[in-house]
């Protein structure tokens, strides 16, 4: 398997992703293998649990490609680590096209695998983008119902609201020029998070935050503007359109966020499977043995069936 640093445009902005290639011949017409897009989980980067995920599958015979969102990582976009839905969309539809300008691809045979937030932009890219020809997803959520309703569906509806009321008073400062206006993501220790969060928001600053998976480039602050941006999106409006292209949602049994997938598969019409990983919590299966190994081989099976060669 070869690594190769790449970059493509989306809505005019510089992308890089990392492009995985397998080391043997490919099958198919011309050689021309079929590919995987992969997309990172909220606040992310393509070095962490995207860039895990594209090297096993890229293992398993695949082109795969990790990537970082626009405004984050190494890719272009001010002001940084703005979470801008309808960008992180159309980013993951320029992935695809530039997968299909690849002489070691297939573009009759591309899916997309996206993991947390990027599970929730998969759905609704793939939705209006017929290239994708099979969508997985492992722990995806939509992030814009994680912000309105919290990660477990319960948050006080009033939380989100005093969180428009301090976008709006952001917006107001940046246009006064004091600034691109920000907020921490996470807790400034790990008991701090199991305070404000429980299990979930410690296991998000472990990943994050301490050496199991820390990134210098993975974003530890979010401009308010993305909060007014999240407000209206949703992410499974459309998911009945994916039909009848295959949907695989890999899910752990011990994720506090496994309802937005059960409600995104409930919406979704077939074929479709909602795949349980018995003991895995949301992050665990970001890069957590056995867990990984698990969903990487569901997923392998799923893209040998969904994206098998047509005759």
């Amino acid at each position: 398997m070869m690594r190769t640093g790449v970059t493509f445009t989306s809505a005019g902005l510089k992308i890089a992703g990392h492009l995985y290639i397998p080391d043997t011949a490919g099958a198919g017409s011309a050689g021309r293998r079929p590919a995987i897009v992969v997309g990172h989980p909220g606040t992310g980067v393509k070095e962490q649990a995207a860039g895990l995920y594209a090297e096993r599958l890229s293992r398993e015979g695949y082109v795969t490609l990790a990537f970082d969102a626009a405004y984050q990582g190494e890719s272009e976009g001010e002001p940084r680590g703005l979470e801008n839905p309808a960008q992180r969309v159309e980013d993951i539809k320029a992935t695809v096209s530039f997968l299909t300008t690849r002489d070691e691809v297939n573009p009759e045979r591309i899916g997309a695998v996206g993991i947390c937030a990027s599970g929730g932009y998969l759905l609704a890219a793939a939705a209006a983008d017929h290239r994708i020809k099979a969508v997985g997803t492992v722990s995806g959520v939509d992030i814009a119902r994680q912000f309105r309703l919290g990660a477990d569906g319960t948050q006080d509806p009033a939380v989100f609201q005093g969180m428009l009321d301090a976008a709006a008073a952001a917006r107001t400062a940046e246009a006064h020029g004091k600034g691109v206006q920000t907020f921490q993501l996470f807790p400034d220790t790990a008991e701090q998070a199991h305070a404000l969060g429980g299990r979930h928001a410690f296991e998000g600053y472990e990943y994050y935050c301490t050496g199991r998976a820390e990134h210098p480039r993975s974003g530890k602050f979010l401009p308010w503007a993305s909060i007014d941006h999240m407000a209206t999106f949703d992410a499974f409006r459309f998911v009945e359109l994916i039909a009848p292209r295959p949907l695989l949602m890999i899910v752990g049994r011990e994720a506090v966020t496994s309802w937005m997938a059960v409600e995104a598969f409930q919406n979704a019409s077939g074929p479709k499977e909602l795949h349980w990983i018995d003991g895995a919590s949301h992050v665990d299966l970001y890069d957590k043995e056995p867990h990984v190994t698990a969903a990487v081989a569901k997923l392998t099976d799923f893209f040998t069936t969904g994206l098998a060669e047509t005759k």
